[in-house]
């Protein structure tokens, strides 16, 4: 199973309703003011039919984390992978 995607019960797509989702990898992008980053490889549960995805709230958290130390840091345009968060943060 993909890094950072906890084992969980199966869980149908909620926007096509069609199809259970499998573990994954996507990107994602924040945008506020000037600052436009895209983080890749994000672990994902993905619908093989509508191809929605999802994360889990630990991913999320994460990854909010990360995106306001780069805002915090002052950068302005960035591309980077997913850094799996450290045990106790």
């Amino acid at each position: 199973m993909e890094a950072g995607l906890q084992k969980q019960k199966r869980m149908k797509c909620f926007i096509c309703n069609q199809a259970e989702t499998v573990a994954g990898s996507s990107s994602v992008l924040f945008e506020r003011g000037h600052l436009h980053l895209t983080i890749q490889a994000v672990p994902v549960r993905v619908c093989p039919d509508c191809k929605e995805a999802y994360v889990e709230e630990s991913v999320a958290a994460n990854l909010l984390r990360q995106a306001g130390e780069l805002a915090r840091a002052g950068t302005k345009v960035e591309v980077c992978d997913y850094m799996q968060a450290e045990e106790g943060i």
